[in-house]
């Protein structure tokens, strides 16, 4: 990571295979931490520097709290050079590969960032026919915004590489797709040589996320699905996490991480989300599971999904129906505010970290207790009932 948050131009146009230019790695570590949004930086590293919980239970119990007002932060290191009053997540020394990130606004840059701030080096992976516009992006200052961590220096990304998981070796391509003019100029991008490359140029990873997910029929109900809709959905949505991982285990350290993200969908009826991407999520879960048998037997990884609530990303604005969807858990879930995306990237730091090695095997909710919910409580037939409210 950098040391400066000065905004400009930090990645060259690397060619699949080539070894990375530089990595500036600043020593960090993570302090989960509340904070209010309009809270100044000043103000933040001063009210992390608790001396006692006494002082510190009074402060957050001496008034009525808005939780919509409030988000987490990854904290990337410690101002003033002052000990921390909380546990570290410290990832320095660590090398993680998030696939699927295409731009900035979604879970896959989130979970990037909050890794970054706890001290890993990030590799992504970006689906080739995005790959120009983000390269593009990231070249031109465009993100730069978003690259600032909370320690006011910029995320690095040491490498992007071309991607596509559909497809597992240069033999599964088909001709439309290997001639296909969004495809020009990129090559090594199937999973086998995808991770041929990242153990050329750097021999291991210890963090492998999956944050990449596609359904062509997605708006269509399940009952007007076609097979190959159906089976693209689980084709681009949980088998190429299986592949993914199948073919990183052998470059991962012992002691290693691999995280995907799931969706509520998975257990409970979204109407709206169809095209078999629920029954994607579903066995991505279930995959979960058995990964993490598999992978902690033979190479000592650990494997979990965050079920995430809804985002207003790129991708997810495509459903048509996720403004609905945010609606619906504000008025819903146990707490009332809107998820960010660094909540899910700060719980997938937690995860990727030492601090959670007897995790495995887990669906991790992150969606502000939506999951917990049976009944919507927004809807008419509980006016009369005494349901607390914003304070």
């Amino acid at each position: 990571m950098g040391t400066a948050a000065t905004p400009g131009p930090y990645m060259t146009n690397i060619k699949p295979c080539i070894s990375s230019s530089r990595k500036i790695v600043v020593s960090t570590m993570v302090n989960i931490i509340a904070q209010h949004k309009e809270a100044s930086w000043s103000g933040l590293a001063s009210a992390s520097h608790i001396s006692s919980r006494q002082p510190f239970l009074h402060r957050i119990t001496s008034k009525p709290v808005k939780f919509e007002k409030f988000v987490t932060r990854a904290m990337s290191e410690q101002s003033d050079n002052k000990p921390f009053s909380g546990l570290p997540i410290d990832l320095r020394g660590k090398r993680a590969f998030i696939a699927g990130v295409a731009d900035d606004n979604g879970y896959g840059w989130a979970i990037a960032k909050s890794l970054a701030a706890a001290g890993a080096e990030i590799l992504v992976g970006t689906w080739v026919p995005a790959l120009n516009i983000f390269e593009s992006s990231l070249r031109r200052g465009k993100f730069d915004e978003s690259r600032i961590l909370p320690d006011g220096s910029l995320m690095e990304i040491t490498k992007v590489y071309p991607m596509d998981a559909v497809y597992d070796s240069p033999e599964d391509v088909p001709v439309d797709v290997e001639t296909n003019k969004r495809y020009a100029g990129s090559s090594n991008w199937t999973v086998q040589e995808l991770v041929e490359c990242v153990k050329k140029d750097f021999g291991s990873i210890d963090i492998l996320v999956h944050s990449l997910a596609n359904g062509p029929e997605v708006s269509k109900p399940l009952l007007e699905t076609s097979r190959n809709g159906y089976l693209a959905a689980l084709s681009a949505s949980s088998y190429s996490y299986i592949s993914l991982l199948k073919h990183f285990l052998p470059i991962m350290n012992p002691g290693g991480a691999s995280i995907s993200l799931t969706y509520i969908a998975s257990e409970r009826i979204i109407p709206g989300y169809g095209g078999g991407m629920s029954s994607a999520k579903a066995a991505l879960e279930s995959d979960t599971r058995v990964l993490a048998f598999e992978a902690g037997r033979k190479h000592k990884v650990r494997v979990n999904t965050i079920s995430a609530g809804p985002l207003r990303s790129r991708a997810a604005k495509a459903i048509g129906f996720i403004d609905m969807m945010i609606d619906y858990s504000l008025a819903n879930a146990p707490l009332k505010k809107e998820l960010s995306a660094e909540e899910v990237g700060n719980a997938a730091a937690f995860l990727a970290s030492p601090l959670s090695s007897a995790i495995t095997g887990a669906v991790v909710y992150v969606d502000n207790g939506l999951n917990a919910m049976g009944v919507g409580v927004d809807s008419p037939i509980f006016e009369n009932l005494d349901i607390p409210k914003d304070n």
